[in-house]
């Protein structure tokens, strides 16, 4: 983005703050970062399998670069309304299918089932191209023996709503799976697998990004039950017996079936922040990356970004002004009333304006990458100085809409939402603080 095309941020906020959010996005996009990661095509087959948000568009850039004469085939699946359009319009010779995130769905088993029987009697000279993002945990489930879908389906909602970060959500994910915690490589065996990841989780582990389905796995059951009980989670005593008796190991590092195998980050949290960053310059702000990892609950973690905006906007430290101060990871909501509406993007910023208490000069982006936050059809929302102030003139009580998990309906009266649609990527909570 060049910077006459950056709207000014002290003539337009919100645009500006959009204009980042949109390079943290673009950055991340499988078609502009793929190529360097593909490897030669190989003297056997070439099959793609795979599972994220950002599935469809990974398989879309994959055929297009792939060399027109080499066999290419395969099947990765996606969350439902996720196909890029044009994919969508000239399917290609890698078949895209959708299923259910967060909660994973019969289509998603089928799905994982079929790719599972894909990769059956490879050879060493056959290629696995595995296309990861965000989402796949839920998107590729084959229970394990003994585990059904419905206890899945439990289980999974009742980790999302416990508020535990994603490693721990996705070490038990992976102990009741047939498919993940590196069980797909292993069925790929003999084949060389070549993993192409797109990182949402706070330091970029292989083996957290969708519960790791094709690489070694260095958690246990014993970690899975105890997470289980940190959070009290109740679970079938099949899944019990499963975990105390060390039936649903994973394969751990080491395992010579991993061998020759690569794996590849094509696409991070941290590298979309300082894209965003690099906007922000070129119009004249200073920009300061907090971090790509940070975690906690959502409206706690927007009331400690809220303090250090107020320290920058009154006393000028520990940041001058004006300045945009950009943060990532995943952050997390512990549902402790029923029937409200929002996502991690829309609590934080509720939690964020009502500790601004309408700061002069601070404004205000949180937003999801993939363009949904949680399972509404916004993106995330913008906080103004004036937001509180328009609130109450609606007659709306923000604290009672935070204690009800009820923030998109907050912002939707605003008319504050942001609404991108599927991006077809993701790297996770994007923030954004402009200061002036």
């Amino acid at each position: 983005m060049s910077c006459a095309a950056v709207p000014s941020p002290q003539g337009d906020p919100q645009g500006f703050l959009r204009a980042l959010f949109d390079a943290a996005v673009m950055r991340a996009m499988p078609a502009s970062v793929m190529a360097p990661f593909l490897p030669a095509p190989p003297v056997g087959r070439t099959v793609v399998v795979g599972a994220g948000k950002a599935g469809g568009a990974m398989a879309a850039a994959v055929d297009a670069l792939w060399p027109d004469n080499a066999p290419l085939s395969g099947l990765v699946v996606t969350r439902y309304d996720h196909v890029p359009p044009t994919y969508r319009a000239a399917p290609g010779r890698i078949e895209v299918i959708e299923a259910a995130h967060p909660v994973p769905d019969a289509a998603g088993v089928q799905a994982a089932q079929r790719i599972a029987a894909l990769v059956q009697g490879l050879t060493a000279n056959d290629l696995v191209l595995c296309l990861i993002s965000g989402g796949g945990s839920a998107l590729l489930t084959l229970p394990a023996d003994g585990v059904s879908l419905d206890d899945k389906r439990a289980i999974n909602r009742a980790l999302l709503n416990s508020g535990a970060a994603i490693d721990e959500m996705n070490c038990v994910r992976k102990h009741l799976s047939a498919i993940k915690g590196g069980r797909l490589a292993t069925m790929c065996h003999p084949a060389r697998v070549v993993t192409l990841l797109i990182s949402d989780v706070p330091g970029d582990a292989p083996e957290v990004i969708a519960s790791g389905p094709t690489v070694p796995d260095s958690s246990t059951c014993a970690d899975a039950l105890a997470i289980l009980r940190r959070y009290a989670i109740d679970v079938p005593e099949p899944v019990r017996q499963g975990l105390e008796w060390g039936l649903f190991e994973t394969p751990k590092p080491g395992d010579p079936r991993f061998f020759g195998h690569a794996v590849h980050l094509i696409a991070t949290p941290q590298q979309s922040l300082e894209a965003a960053a690099a906007v922000a310059r070129s119009a004249g702000i200073e920009a300061h990356i907090l971090s790509d990892e940070i975690e906690g609950e959502s409206r706690e973690v927007g009331r400690v970004h809220a303090a250090l905006a107020r320290a920058v906007a009154r006393r000028g430290a520990p940041f001058g002004r004006p300045c945009v101060i950009l943060s990532g990871g995943e952050t997390t909501v512990t549902v402790t009333s029923k029937g409200g509406r929002g996502g991690r993007a829309t609590e934080f910023l509720l939690g964020c304006a009502i500790a601004l208490q309408g700061q002069p000069g601070v404004h205000v982006l949180a937003a999801d990458t993939d363009g949904i936050d949680g399972v509404e059809d916004n993106a995330g929302a913008i906080v103004t100085p004036c937001s509180l102030a328009r609130a109450e003139a609606l007659g709306l009580k923000p604290q009672d809409s935070l204690d009800r998990h009820d923030a998109y309906p907050f912002f939707a009266s605003l008319g504050d939402l942001v609404v991108t649609g599927p991006t077809h990527t993701n790297v996770n909570d994007f923030r954004a603080l402009l200061i002036l």
